[in-house]
Order: C-alpha cells, then sequence, then structure tokens
C-alpha cells in the first residue's frame, strides 16, 4: 500500500534540498545568501569595536545583529529537522561551528561584552569550499590534506626541537644579560628567544652586552632558515601527493615543460612537442 507523504514530511524534503543541495538554484542562492549573511557579521563586529561607529550606529548595529542571530538560529534548527539523522550533523565538524557561531548573542544576554565572540562566525566562510565543488579545488585542497597529514609527524618533532632550543638559548641568555638587560626571568628569556628566532621582533626586550647581541645576531640569523624548514616539509610532501595522483591515474608530465595530462603511451607533448 502506498504511503502518502505528510505536509512535514514534504517540507522535510523540500528543505533538506535547498539547504544541502548545491545542485539546484534555489540551493545555490541559499548558499550565496548564507555567505552575504556571515560577511555581513563578521563586518558588523568588528565595526561594533570602532568607538565612533559603535556611538552613532550602536542601537543599528545590535538590532542587525540579533536579526543575524535570529537568521542563524532558524538556519540551524532546519538542518537538525531535515535529515534523518540530525545527531550526524550536530556532532560533526560543521554543525559543531553552526552552533558557536550561534551561541555568543544569546550568551550576551547574561555576560555582558560576549558579543564579540560573534566573529568566529568567520569560521562558517569553510563552507566555500563545501559549497565550491570544483574538481579543482576539490583536488587542491585533499592534496594539501593528505601532505599536512603525511608531514605532521616531522612538523611536530620540528616544533619539538625549537621549545627545546628556545629554552636553552633562553636560559642562557638569562645568564649572559641578566635582570640589567631586561632578561628579568627564564620565560621571559624565552619569550624573547621565541620573538627573535620567528624574526618578529618587538624590540621590547634587546641584549646590551656584546656577548648577548652575538649570540642574537646568531639566533636571528638561525631564525630565517628555521622559518623555511616546514615550509620545506609540507612542500615535499604536497608535491610527493601530486606525483602519487598522476600515477594513480596513469599521468606522465613532461620532463621539458613540467605540463600534466600526458598518458603514458604519448609519443610528444601536446604543449611544447618534446618527445616523451
Amino acid at each position: 500500500m502506498q504511503r502518502f507523504k505528510s505536509k512535514f514530511d514534504t517540507f522535510r524534503q523540500q528543505t533538506n534540498i535547498i539547504i544541502y543541495g548545491t545542485n539546484t538554484a534555489a540551493g545555490r542562492l541559499f548558499d550565496l545568501v548564507l555567505l552575504l549573511v556571515i560577511l555581513a557579521s563578521v563586518v558588523i563586529v568588528m565595526l561594533e569595536t570602532v568607538k565612533e561607529i559603535d556611538t552613532k550606529y550602536h542601537t543599528t548595529l545590535l538590532l542587525l545583529e540579533w536579526i543575524i542571530t535570529v537568521f542563524f538560529t532558524l538556519e540551524y534548527l532546519l538542518r537538525i529537522i531535515s535529515i534523518k539523522k540530525p545527531l550526524t550533523y550536530i556532532f560533526s565538524f560543521y554543525g559543531v561551528i553552526d552552533l558557536i557561531a550561534t551561541l555568543p548573542m544569546y550568551f550576551s544576554l547574561f555576560y555582558v561584552g560576549t558579543s564579540v565572540l560573534t566573529v568566529v562566525r568567520a569560521l562558517r566562510l569553510l563552507r566555500l569550499f563545501k559549497i565550491l565543488k570544483h574538481p579543482q579545488f576539490s583536488s587542491q585542497s585533499t592534496h594539501l590534506k593528505e601532505a599536512l597529514l603525511a608531514s605532521r609527524g616531522k612538523i611536530l618533532i620540528f616544533i619539538y626541537f625549537m621549545l627545546i632550543s628556545s629554552v636553552i638559548i633562553g636560559s642562557v641568555m638569562y645568564v649572559v644579560e641578566g635582570k640589567e638587560g631586561g632578561f628579568t626571568s627564564i620565560p621571559i628569556s624565552i619569550y624573547w628567544t621565541i620573538v627573535t628566532l620567528t624574526t618578529v621582533g618587538y624590540g621590547d626586550i634587546s641584549p646590551i652586552t656584546p656577548l648577548g647581541q652575538t649570540i642574537a645576531s646568531a639566533v636571528m640569523i638561525m631564525g630565517y632558515g628555521i622559518i623555511a624548514v616546514p615550509t620545506g616539509i609540507v612542500s615535499a610532501e604536497f608535491a610527493n601527493s601530486h606525483r602519487k595522483k598522476l600515477k594513480a591515474e596513469k599521468i606522465n608530465p613532461c620532463a621539458t615543460c613540467g605540463t600534466d595530462g600526458h598518458e603514458f603511451n604519448a609519443k610528444y607533448c601536446f604543449h611544447c612537442g618534446t618527445e616523451l
């Protein structure tokens, strides 16, 4: 016997197509509106921190923020209602972000000042990658994720080595410079070391003795080399992931011009004409 859909079932199905679907005009329009609202919300929070603007337009900005909050609340509830397994969405990465982006304005009713935390809504812009399901975007994001996962062990070891080096250098600078040079404690000296190694250089603490300045010069030079290490690790893994993809798809890049898209049985490069 055929089961007729209730109005609620029909509503759930149509809502699911609009919210989760990107292949329909209504779905694409919803995604576009959502991204624009997220951007507007982040801009409003930024404007609220500008004293002159907040003083003049505080009521308007607050009203807009509450309108956006209600919009996000309804969207969050509709996302839960429109799927068969709500918990799958609620505890998913995007589900948690959506909830966090909705709560700050409600918290501001009980704790003054927490409304500024609505700036975390910028995290919702990550949905752009989910909406733009272009093969190139998907492929590159997959390669980057694989490269980061493959290099996480090396990066963790590198960070561990840098932490140990920072402790040692900071301790040495504390002994060399002492309190007279602003290195009042080992933690402060470690802070200086990290700032110097990362080439940030706030200038709030600086060595005054010749030996301390010599050590600082070595640390600064070492910092330039250190910056390239994690970049090189990820780049190498990214290139390795790309080579694996080409091999899996049986594609042979040209050795002369580097153009991808050559099958292994091809004789000449279609781009530069070099014999493969």
